[in-house]
This record gives structure tokens, C-alpha cells and sequence, in this order.
């Protein structure tokens, strides 16, 4: 029997960017942004403050995996839109981290109570 290939829908290959490209894509499943209002979002929603060059990196990187999009702008900005794609890979990534959390809870919670 052959092995089974899936289609690869994590962010695993995303390295150190996984985390910055995780909060890009949850702050565009709200409606398209562009950089400083993605910067701004992902502070308010993560408490996590993404440097320019780890943005733009990531944003990059997501936009060549045709997980996002650039939208047509009126002035400088580039806005940009999460694809189908993108709130594919980004549901998975999402239960795959809840189930790692809820079982880390869990473990506390039967070893250690409440701290």
C-alpha cells in the first residue's frame, strides 16, 4: 500500500513566522487591512506588537502561498483580504492549537489543581 498524502494545511513551514503569520490571518477573518491597521488589531486583540519587517515578511510570505490577497487601494496603502485558502489553513491551525491546549490544561488540572 502507498502512503496517504494530505494536502498540507498547518502553518509548519512557516518556521519562526508561523506565530506572526497566526495573528495576521486571525486579524484578516475580520475584513481586509492593511499593514498599520493589521499592526494595530493584533495588538488589541494579541497584546503582541508585530515589528514592520516581521509583518511585511510574513504578509509576503502568506500572500505567495495564496493564503491572502492584495486589494485595490484609492491611496498608498495595500490592503489586503484572507482567500479561502487562508481561513482553511488558518481553521485547522486553530483546532490543532486548541486540542494541544486542552490537553496541556487538562494535564495540569490532574496534576497540579489550581496554581
Amino acid at each position: 500500500m502507498g502512503a496517504v498524502v494530505e494536502e498540507d494545511t498547518s502553518l509548519t513551514g512557516f518556521g519562526r513566522y508561523a506565530g506572526p503569520a497566526t495573528l495576521i490571518l486571525s486579524s484578516l477573518a475580520g475584513g481586509v487591512k492593511h499593514g498599520y491597521a493589521l499592526t494595530k488589531d493584533i495588538e488589541a486583540f494579541a497584546g503582541v506588537r508585530l515589528a514592520p519587517g516581521t509583518l511585511y515578511e510574513a504578509l509576503a510570505r502568506l500572500d505567495a502561498q495564496g493564503l491572502i490577497e492584495a486589494v485595490e487601494s484609492d491611496d498608498r496603502r495595500r490592503p489586503y483580504r484572507l482567500t479561502d485558502s487562508g481561513a482553511a489553513v488558518l481553521r485547522a491551525h486553530l483546532e490543532a492549537q486548541r486540542a494541544a491546549a486542552e490537553v496541556g490544561l487538562r494535564r495540569l488540572a490532574a496534576n497540579w489543581g489550581t496554581i
